[in-house]
């Protein structure tokens, strides 16, 4: 991390001190930077002349007096408070009353970095994210004493090495690492309790989700012992926030040294030259649909599987229209519990189970579940989600159906909002709590999860486009199931669908759209 942030430093025109005080360690650091530089120049991303100037700009430093000319420090060490504190207060001894401290912490607050330190309001958070040089966001985060011009010349030295750079509020995670916390620990919990499988989750969220990887995939790339670290630090900070629970599982990965790729295995192994998973495939070409399929219910969703469907070949009906056509070929249930406009019977049964579980939308019946977000238009992957009691007929006629439109399906086990829908919309949740408190604006936040951990999209845009109806049927669903406060749904996220803005539908949510 160090090293990659002088590395930004060095390219931006800066001369750039690095400093370590272990000598073999300043030395690896520096090698790497040089190494990266050269082979930056020998694929093209830099010019030769960019390359050696940059090379140029770095020079290393053994001890804190060397450090008397700067006009900014970025520190990266380990997460420790008393080994930054420590740091920080050598080095100040050393530079000027007005030099810019900018600790580089992604878990601890920087008002308790700046709080013993002469000076705390020329202290700052600039948090780049891992690897420094290729990741494109940074977050500058104002303590409780950060001055407006300290946060001024963190927010310049970032965009001037090429950052999108966005604000946050000190506090636990701060804006993107808080709102991503969902994303590991549902997945988490979706594996302890047998609703799916790691790989299932993980290619569930790659195919149906859009993400790169899944977050089994992402905890073993970051680490899953620097993971579960975090998660406690997070649940320690919040004085138990039910949210931010650590989950047993993680804690037994660690003990069992399964500390992801640096150690060959985590979650997955990671033989030497060979890959953890196989290759997703493509999903089946559209087209082939033969028949009536009826679709009840006004959401999102259920229009945009209604143009699917047509294009595919089905002829789609109302439960209303239906009664003058043939026998369907499957009824898709996306009311969401509420009475339909006519009874859907005369063919096998799919439920969509945005607003609970299969057993509680379909007690002892014979349909099966499924889920699904918007934009389906994007999603390569359907879930779907068998009872005791379900028909094979409607579990045939199902996979069938979503084949038809073009979509890998698999199937796991009963759950409100199944796999995909329970860990976005918890992320959701995150963040409509982290926009509610202040911590970041609604466009940072967006702007943070797409350039800070390659989200597919915004995940508030995403919400309006799934719309907020969906997502607190997701969340009032599990709330109920579990009782438990994890579940519960931001007051922010309530306010603005009882209101109506229920996102794209409506022309407004979280974000106000034209037309």
């Amino acid at each position: 991390m160090g090293s990659g942030i002088a590395q930004l430093g060095c390219q931006a025109g800066a001369r750039t001190l690095l400093y370590d005080p272990d000598r073999r360690a300043l030395d690896r650091g520096a090698d790497r930077i040089e190494a990266q530089l050269r082979r930056s120049a020998e694929r093209g991303r830099l010019t030769e002349e960019q390359s050696q100037r940059a090379i140029a700009n770095l020079h290393r430093v053994t001890e804190p007096a060397g450090l008397a000319e700067c006009e900014l420090v970025i520190e990266a060490a380990p997460e420790s408070l008393e080994l930054k504190r420590e740091l920080f207060g050598e080095i100040a001894g050393h530079v000027s009353d007005d030099c810019v401290l900018a600790t580089n912490t992604s878990s601890l607050l920087v008002t308790a970095v700046a709080a013993p330190l002469p000076h705390p309001e020329r202290v700052v958070g600039m948090h780049f994210f891992n690897p420094p040089p290729v990741m494109a966001l940074l977050e500058v985060v104002a303590g409780a004493e950060s001055s407006p011009e300290a946060v001024a010349l963190a927010r310049a030295a970032g965009e001037a090495m090429g950052k999108h750079v966005i604000d946050a509020v000190d506090g636990v995670g701060f804006l993107v690492n808080r709102c991503n916390r969902p994303f590991g620990l549902e997945g988490l919990r979706l594996v302890s309790e047998r609703i799916a499988t790691i790989e299932q989750v993980d290619r569930i969220c790659r195919l149906g989700g859009g993400f790169r990887m899944g977050p089994f995939e992402l905890m073993d790339l970051v680490g899953v012992d620097i993971g579960l670290d975090i998660s406690r630090s997070f649940y320690e900070q919040s004085f138990g926030e039910p949210r931010w629970r650590p989950s047993p599982l993680t804690v037994k990965t660690v003990a069992a040294g399964r500390h992801g790729r640096k150690s060959g295995r985590g979650y997955y192994e990671y033989p030497a030259g060979g890959r953890h998973r196989l290759d997703d495939g493509e999903p089946p070409a559209a087209g082939g649909g033969d028949g009536v399929v009826v679709i009840a219910g006004e959401t999102q969703l259920a229009m945009e599987i209604a143009q699917a469907a047509d294009a595919a070949g089905w002829t789609v009906a109302t439960p209303a229209a239906a009664q003058e056509l043939d026998a369907p070929f499957l009824i898709l249930d996306l009311t969401g519990g509420e009475e339909p406009e006519a009874p859907l019977q005369g063919a096998p049964q799919a439920i969509c189970l945005h607003a609970g579980s299969l057993m509680a939308l379909d007690p002892g019946g014979s349909a099966i579940g499924f889920h699904a977000l918007p934009p389906f238009v994007d999603s390569r992957l359907v879930e779907l989600s068998a009872g005791a009691d379900s028909a094979e007929s409607a579990i045939a006629a199902a996979e069938r159906f979503f084949r038809t439109l073009g979509k890998h399906t698999d199937w796991v086990s009963d759950a409100a909002g199944l796999v995909l829908g329970r860990i976005v919309c918890q992320v959701v949740n995150e963040a409509a709590f982290a926009l509610g408190e202040g911590v970041g604006s609604r466009e940072d936040i967006d702007a943070g999860m797409v350039h800070g951990l390659n989200y597919p999209r915004g995940i508030l845009a995403w919400a309006d486009a799934i719309g907020l109806d969906h997502v607190l049927g997701v969340l009032d669903a599990l709330n109920l199931e579990y009782g438990e406060e994890r579940y519960r749904a931001a007051p922010a996220m309530r306010r603005l669908a009882l209101s109506g803005r229920l996102g794209q539908s409506t022309g407004e949510g979280f974000f106000v759209y034209d037309g």
